[in-house]
């Protein structure tokens, strides 16, 4: 009785308050299916490691060669960071709309059923959300990668661990800084549990820029015996190659 009061509750809502559209305004969707169709696929071909496009397909882009530690063994990102994707993701994070989780996570769903991850997915001992830091899950109330990863681990049949990562110290946002800004800001900001021990892992968060978040956050699982560290985000820039 009370499920179906809340549901009637929920409906009056919608009713009085539809929902808009987080990519285009217009009232009736979270997303709507003409927003939901203007997400723009990352390119082929792409580094093999990174996921960033490449004018031909290669084992590591110039950026992971570059690099002198990449922790995580790869990564990928399930669709470019454009409109209308980019507006849904900033509502998500920045105006208090957790409920875009859902249709967003739709998109690392389909992803995760296309290679590398198909047979890989049977490795992974469990989905760990990139950990905001304490003081800034109480101002927002949520962590947006935790609800995207929740809804991942769920739809695959993986186990969901939050726990076993945190953010030791608080950063600053990484919008705006250079590539070795960013990494000097999340370096040593994370610290894992030692149940990470012996596991492969995936990481999930909700934008991948230079993979400094994701590579400080594989670092500390790592450093804690985790066996391997795999990251997946929900989108990525068009990086020009």
């Amino acid at each position: 009785m009370r499920r179906r009061l809340a549901a009637l509750g929920h409906a009056g809502l919608d009713l009085l308050f539809p929902p808009v559209c987080a990519g285009c305004g217009r009232a009736g969707h979270l997303f709507c299916p003409r927003c939901a169709q203007a997400v723009e696929p990352v390119p082929q071909p792409i580094c093999a490691r990174c996921g960033r496009p490449q004018p031909a397909a290669v084992a590591q882009c110039a950026a992971c060669r570059a690099a002198s530690a990449r922790p995580l063994r790869l990564s990928r990102a399930a669709a470019l960071h454009t409109s209308p994707l980019r507006q849904a993701i900033h509502a998500l994070k920045y105006e208090q709309q957790p409920e875009l989780a859902v249709p967003l996570a739709r998109y690392l769903i389909a992803v995760f059923a296309e290679p590398p991850w198909a047979g890989l997915d049977a490795t992974l001992d469990a989905v760990i959300p990139v950990p905001l830091h304490a003081q800034r899950l109480a101002e927002r109330g949520y962590n947006q990668s935790e609800l995207l990863a929740a809804a991942l681990a769920s739809a695959a049949g993986l186990a969901l661990h939050p726990g076993w990562l945190a953010r030791s110290r608080e950063t600053r946002q990484q919008v705006g800084l250079d590539a070795a800004q960013r990494r000097a800001n999340v370096d040593g900001a994370f610290v894992a549990s030692a149940a990470v021990a012996g596991c492969t892992l995936l990481l999930v968060d909700d934008v991948f820029t230079t993979g400094a978040t994701l590579h400080a956050c594989a670092a500390a699982a790592l450093a804690q015996g985790a066996a391997a560290v795999y990251g997946l985000t929900l989108a990525m820039p068009a990086y020009t190659p």
